[in-house]
């Protein structure tokens, strides 16, 4: 992928990386690809949008990571100039601790698509040298489509910021992590199935015993049918086709819109109970996840050898 080529090539000359993860999902936004190219450089864990996520999750992630990693773990944000300048700090002992290699400080930004990265870079920015928007931002996945160039976010000691263009894991094998990475804007719509993401934010919505969506969305009473919730939602919002019939699309996209500006309150769709956070890593993080490409060629080689093998068999027996 274009993305980790440049970042590959780019990272002999980064002191410090800022890894940026989706605070609403902790664990389903980390991208296995990284650990490779950050390998042996300083590195922070940045959970941004931590504002959309409740704060009772900070600890259990931390502690999870811990027992992983040593890398810094900290959650931002980008709204709240204290929470950004923690990030900053991490970068000012780094360079206090060594001014002969770090008479300057470069450092890298890098994460999966939509967790934020240019907001924290324009926030960095703002916080630091008080100055207005360096990197182009949006709602939707894949703004940043190249490295750009350094930008300074600090006047002493100088640091500078790059940032990167997001990089998707380029398949997913577990639906479910995939589900939960489209929703909140990792995926592009276009991509994702909307309708299958509606259904899957509903039955979510449903088992938070604290969020009361009717109440927030309009509509008269729970339900677990996706069909009849879109009836209701499109009636309550207006969304209507000529002839008075629900205007579905319309009705769905309000529908995840308000769940990724934060209308139903603070969430985490990943499970974080000590089993499950075991599990996740024991499943997802041992190896690097194969493209359908690299699957299907992988499926085809174990295939050939097979065959192979059986070709030595019979050959052996014959003899």
């Amino acid at each position: 992928m274009a993305g980790l080529r440049e970042m590959r090539d780019q990272m002999r000359t980064v002191d410090l990386v800022i890894e940026t993860r989706d605070a609403r999902i902790p664990l389903s936004s980390i991208n296995k690809q990284f650990e490779q190219i950050v390998k042996g450089k300083h590195r922070v864990i940045v959970y941004n949008k931590a504002d959309l996520a409740p704060i009772s999750i900070q600890t259990p992630v931390r502690e999870a990571l811990a027992k992983r990693s040593h890398h810094k773990v900290l959650f931002t944000n980008t709204n709240v100039n204290k929470s950004v300048r923690q990030i900053l700090d991490v970068a000012r002992e780094l360079s206090a601790s060594d001014p002969i290699r770090y008479p300057e400080l470069s450092i890298m930004v890098i994460g999966m698509p939509n967790v934020g990265k240019s907001s924290l870079i324009n926030a960095l920015r703002r916080t630091g040298i008080n100055r207005g928007k360096a990197a182009n931002t949006g709602a939707k996945p894949g703004v940043t489509r190249t490295l750009s160039s350094r930008i300074r976010v600090l006047e002493s000691p100088p640091i500078y910021l790059v940032d990167t263009p997001g990089v998707m894991i380029p398949y997913i094998p577990d639906p479910i992590v995939a589900l939960k990475v489209a929703l909140t804007g990792g995926i592009k719509d276009n991509i994702a199935d909307e309708g299958v993401l509606a259904d899957y934010l509903l039955y979510r919505l449903n088992r938070f015993a604290d969020i009361d969506y009717c109440s927030i969305l309009g509509i008269s009473q729970p339900t677990d049918d996706i069909n009849e919730f879109l009836q209701m939602l499109g009636r309550k919002i207006g969304a209507l086709r000529q002839g008075g019939e629900i205007d579905t699309d319309k009705a769905i996209q309000f529908f995840l819109r308000a769940f990724r500006q934060g209308k139903f309150g603070q969430l985490c769709l990943d499970d974080l109970a000590p089993h499950a956070v075991d599990e996740f890593f024991k499943r997802s993080m041992e190896e690097a996840p194969l493209s359908k490409n690299q699957a299907q060629k992988a499926k085809r080689a174990a295939q050939r050898q097979r065959s192979l093998e059986k070709a030595q068999k019979r050959g052996s027996r014959s003899h």
